[in-house]
């Protein structure tokens, strides 16, 4: 008889934004990034197919059907490592991210759906393995991701990525307060990293330079986590943002967030993720002033909330 009790046991995936090296990370330079608190949460329960529900976006798809969120759904439930003892189940995810915004909306539901389906079978592997298995649910929506978003998804914390590698830790001196501002722009990652890599193409030698600038701000703003420096942090934040420009990725929405953060009192502010729209951050000294930050960005007419990053979430 099935564990009733696994099966109605929730699983969460976080959101996640880039604190310094998106589109970089895609050529192997490492990015910093951090798990938020807001994410996804997934139930599985028995049914007569495999089916997943996303009652957020009013979405019931079954396993076959002809849509990217399907064939994502199939990809984890096909590769899955206990296949044969998987049986149907409806999975559904409460979803707490705007879509296609930078915060790893699509990552977070795949992490989401992946430890439902793992919790029908008893199964609980670690979170590199859940980042790993979740890939194949991010090529579907993303082409050629770099992994990031579901590696931190289901890890959490602060970490260095670099494609290919395991996640590397980091311990922030004290906690971080971040605001994050939305847009309301959305924009296919898939879209943006190929428009990049047109960019490469046509210029590779101006492209290496921007890598390599990236990646010296990468060394220096994770000694700057490391050692408290929110400061120091603030301006790599500001310098990375300038290099993102320069790739024809930020918005005007996301400049005018940007520039009222910095002048509320934030110590750095950045787009994160894919850019062309999306979310942004910005970084804080304390949580009074996050909430001042992001009342700014309100004002501008923009959604904006808090999170705390490397205390306890």
């Amino acid at each position: 008889m099935e564990d009733s009790r696994a099966l109605e046991r929730a699983a969460f995936g976080r959101g996640k934004v880039i604190l310094v090296g998106e589109h970089a990370v895609v050529y192997g330079t490492p990015a910093l990034a951090a798990g938020i608190e807001r994410g996804a949460t997934g139930r599985a329960e028995p049914a007569d197919e495999f089916s997943l529900h996303i009652p957020t976006w009013d979405l019931e798809l079954a396993v076959d059907a002809d849509e990217d969120l399907a064939r994502a759904f199939a990809a984890l439930v096909e590769a899955h490592p206990d296949r044969e003892a998987l049986k149907p189940v409806r999975v559904s995810v409460d979803v707490a991210l705007p879509a296609g915004a930078g915060l790893g909306c699509s990552a977070a539901v795949g992490v989401a759906v992946c430890r439902a389906l793992d919790a029908t079978v008893g199964r609980a592997d670690p979170d590199a393995a859940i980042g790993e298995r979740t890939l194949a649910w991010e090529r579907v929506f993303h082409g050629n991701p770099s992994g990031i978003d579901n590696a931190v998804s289901a890890h959490g914390g602060v970490v260095q990525f670099r494609k290919g590698q395991p996640l590397e830790p980091i311990a922030p001196r004290s906690e971080m307060h971040l605001v994050i501002g939305d847009s309301g722009e959305s924009a296919s990652t898939k879209a943006m990293v190929a428009g990049v890599a047109r960019q490469k193409e046509r210029d590779p030698k101006r492209f290496q330079k921007t890598l390599d600038a990236v990646e010296s701000l990468v060394k220096n703003a994770r000694l700057a986590i490391e050692s408290g420096d929110w400061y120091g942090l603030g301006q790599l934040m500001n310098l990375n943002h300038a290099l993102l420009n320069t790739l024809m990725l930020s918005t005007a929405r996301l400049e005018e967030m940007c520039a009222a953060a910095r002048h509320a009192g934030a110590h750095g502010a950045k787009l994160t993720g894919s850019g062309g729209g999306g979310c942004m951050i910005a970084l804080a000294d304390d949580a009074d002033a996050a909430a001042e930050v992001a009342e700014a960005i309100r004002e501008t007419g923009h959604d904006a909330f808090t999170t705390r990053v490397g205390g306890a979430q």
